[in-house]
């Protein structure tokens, strides 16, 4: 396992990174996707939220059993399976006519899910305890930079080719990542000696997991801040049009709009994870939480295109620190045989979320307008913050905190 972790971390780190590109390729824009196969504008919010969400809740039902599955039969197995199934997923996206056809599309992309937690299980599992911070913060690093160059490889895409193009060389992207994983990660020995081919159901693997506090705690604010974050997918394409007042490349900008706070975020994550691993993942969840919040709120505030921007890069240096502080502290809650089902939990915490957040952003954008999002965001992650300082800083004796 030893010899093994950093060349795991750095071939999943890598592959992740296509992940989250073939990811963001496409999904910023389904909006504009949305009007190019028939939804009309007065129904493209809807429409918006229903193809977001209906991914989501049918990951969320399945993550359990993906989990389980990848500690029974192994964790680099489930991320290939996820990978092929995705690259198939996203070139039938190419091929869609109008929008029940998206629906379908993004339905089966439900079942094809799990890339991303199994690898970050493998890395859970294969990196020594010391570095698990600092492993955990790279992976989010380049989960954020593929969400940098996804936006901007789209919207350009997009913008030359059409949306159809976009989801083909999504399609090959996440291919290529998976046939990466294939041929260079190497699983923990340890992995199913500490794992026993069990009888036991789910249902007892989530009562198990229930019984745990601490990772309950994870996972509802692993929920509450990815049903946050993903209130704003469906509306920020269609804001960037607000703000500059016409449809005219708005893809395009919408992308490189999109991609700041990724970059912001991907600058900031190693830091994180490496103040969350020395001073405590609870006091960087704090500060990541109320910095995200406060530029969150004042993006209701922006009345142009350059500080919606700037504000995104400055969201963006704050929420990533959310996520490492998050994944170590669940991850260090189980044994290392049961990891695989530590993040199948998180990855249905994470898809419940995102199941509710462009639901609720397209109501809200519908009945409020869509700058009021950001009122409504803001005040939550504030309110998470508020959470995270009353229930863990007093909470959590200062040597659990540290050793979390």
């Amino acid at each position: 396992m030893v010899l093994h972790w950093r060349r795991n971390l750095f071939t999943l780190a890598l592959a992740v990174m296509l992940s989250g590109s073939s990811y963001t390729m496409v999904i910023p824009f389904l909006p504009l996707y949305l009007l190019d196969i028939g939804a009309s504008p007065q129904n493209v919010n809807m429409w918006s939220g229903l193809v977001l969400s209906i991914t989501f809740l049918v990951a969320a039902v399945l993550a359990p059993y993906w989990g389980r599955c990848a500690d029974k039969s192994g964790r680099r197995r489930m991320v290939m399976r996820a990978g092929f199934s995705l690259a198939v997923v996203y070139f039938l996206g190419g091929l869609v006519r109008n929008p029940v056809d998206l629906f379908i599309v993004r339905l089966l992309q439900g079942f094809a899910n799990g890339f991303v937690p199994a690898a970050m299980a493998i890395v859970a599992a294969s990196t020594p305890k010391e570095h698990l911070g600092f492993s955990l913060g790279i992976m989010q690093t380049t989960l954020l930079i593929g969400g940098i160059l996804g936006p901007l490889m789209g919207g350009a895409l997009s913008h030359i080719f059409g949306m159809r193009f976009s989801f083909m060389v999504s399609a090959g992207i996440i291919f290529c990542g998976t046939l990466l994983v294939g041929a260079l990660v190497v699983e923990p020995a340890t992995e199913n000696e500490s794992c026993p081919q069990e009888s036991g159901s789910i249902l007892e693997d989530l009562k198990t997991a229930l019984a745990n506090r601490r990772l309950v705690q994870m996972l509802l604010l692993l929920f509450a801040v990815q049903a946050v974050g993903m209130v704003l997918q469906p509306v920020i394409a269609l804001y960037v049009a607000e703000l500059q007042g016409s449809m005219e490349g708005v893809a395009l900008k919408a992308g490189f709009v999109f991609s700041l706070a990724g970059i912001a975020g991907a600058l900031s994550a190693p830091l994180w994870g490496r103040l969350g691993q020395s001073g405590g993942f609870f006091k960087v969840m704090l500060i990541a939480f109320l910095g995200a919040g406060v530029f969150n709120f004042w993006q209701y505030f922006a009345s142009n295109l350059v500080q919606f921007g700037v504000l995104q890069f400055l969201y963006g240096l704050f929420i990533v620190g959310v996520f490492p502080a998050i994944n170590a502290i669940a991850a260090s809650s189980a044994d290392a045989g049961s990891q695989g089902r530590v993040f199948g939990l998180t990855t249905t915490a994470n898809q419940l979320g995102q199941m509710l957040g462009p639901v609720m952003g397209g109501v809200l954008s519908s009945w409020l307008g869509i700058s009021s999002v950001f009122i409504f965001t803001g005040s939550i992650l504030l309110l998470l913050g508020g959470v995270v300082f009353f229930e863990f800083m007093y909470g959590v004796c200062p040597e659990e905190q540290t050793q979390s």
